[in-house]
């Protein structure tokens, strides 16, 4: 039996699940958060399974104290001793061209994590200072680094390049890294199983936060996310792709400055932008009252996401399964309906019945259905913990 503690650290909070590892078998056995580090009114939580959440206002002014406080909780209700955790892993949000698997942490691996900060401003530090923390808390436990971009450097070369000047990418390491490669990885393996075995899939990772990605016999060949997670489809609050010209036109001629305009494109545009409303609820909600602007949100979303669709049919050949995932693709019947209707003519008809199920890995199509759709609730914590077990062992 192992312990592995797993750790997502954002800038101003700290995820963790705690997993016992009994061979194949992974089970929860408590997991919570540590919310507002460096902002008052900070906080942890835990929820044991099968019991209730409990929380804990307590002072966290940096990441430092929030790990001290997390192990804290964790030996007041579930562990006898630090020395039970066997390993922590890491979710990493930028690996950039360096890892294309999950690695052991080393003073070079974090260096790199580090360096690539400037690609991932928001999480890539915030991880540094969770690794950090760890390693102060408990200097001899082995850690673990996964990353979002590591799935995504099996694309071959025509799908990662931008034609820029090719020194943007040899000196500059401007390309494609996509994002989400964790939940691509996790609900790709599932979908193949499901299946009965590999073959051409478009993974559709859909929260607030959103991509897509052509896998092809477990490997990804291209992927929505850019050089940053603001390119791609439409999402809640970010613009995806458009006319790399109207920044430049914008800021020319509404005198934004570099920080206006990249709050505007991250922050300010998307479903936000279009209607008002960042949450699909609250979009759906008042598309369901007739709201125009929520109408010509959903369906700016739903035609972004057939582009990609299309194009990644094109690239793949052909295409097997779609598969549904994260906050919206697992929980919005509405849009898997928009979205799957407009491919009425690849041969797929969805079943209402199953469609309107949540919570759980189904086929949502007909048994003639020539193209499958599955819905698979995405499980990063669940990779990190196996590929944590896999190199420590």
């Amino acid at each position: 039996m192992k312990k592995i503690l797993v750790l997502n650290s954002g800038s101003s909070s700290l995820k963790y699940q705690l997993f016992n590892v009994d061979g194949d078998n992974y089970n929860v056995v408590a997991k919570g958060n540590a919310e507002r580090i460096g902002i008052d009114g900070s906080f942890v939580s835990i929820k044991v399974a099968g019991g209730e959440s409990q929380e804990k206002h307590v002072a966290l002014p940096s990441h430092n104290e929030a790990i001290k406080e997390v192990l804290g909780l964790l030996l007041s209700n579930v562990l006898g001793s630090l020395d039970e955790l066997d390993a922590v892993g890491h979710r990493i949000v930028q690996g950039g061209s360096y890892f294309d698997r999950s690695v052991l942490v080393d003073d070079d691996v974090i260096n790199k994590i580090s360096e690539l900060s400037i690609m991932a401003p928001l999480h890539n530090p915030a991880a540094v200072l969770g690794i950090k923390a760890v390693k102060n808390a408990l200097p001899d436990i082995p850690q673990v680094t996964t990353f979002d971009t590591a799935f995504h450097q099996t694309m071959p070369r025509e799908a990662f390049l931008y034609p820029l000047p090719y020194e943007q990418y040899e000196k500059y390491q401007i390309r494609r890294y996509g994002a989400h490669g964790t939940s691509h990885r996790y609900v790709s393996e599932v979908a193949a199983q499901m299946f009965g075995r590999k073959g051409k899939f478009v993974t559709c990772h859909l929260g607030n936060g959103a991509s897509l990605s052509a896998v092809v016999d477990g490997k990804c060949v291209d992927t929505s996310m850019g050089f940053t997670p603001l390119a791609g489809i439409m999402m809640g609050t970010r613009c995806g792709d458009l006319d790399p010209y109207i920044p430049l036109h914008i800021m020319k001629y509404q005198n934004l400055s570099i920080d206006e305009m990249n709050d505007l494109l991250n922050r300010k545009s998307g479903m936000l932008g279009l209607c008002g409303y960042s949450d699909s609820r609250d979009v759906e909600k008042k598309f369901n009252e007739g709201d125009d602007k929520a109408k010509a949100a959903l369906e700016v979303y739903v035609h972004t996401i057939l582009r990609f669709i299309g194009s990644y049919i094109a690239v793949m050949g052909g295409v097997d399964a779609l598969v549904f995932t994260a906050g919206i693709g697992e929980n919005s019947p509405l849009i898997r309906r928009m979205v799957c209707e407009r491919l009425a003519y690849l041969g797929i008809q969805l079943d209402a019945e199953k469609n309107a199920l949540r919570g759980q890995n189904v086929e949502i199509t007909t048994p003639d259905s020539k193209v499958k759709v599955y819905v698979v609730p995405t499980n990063e914590e669940l990779m990190i913990a196996k590929d944590t077990v896999a190199l420590i062992s």
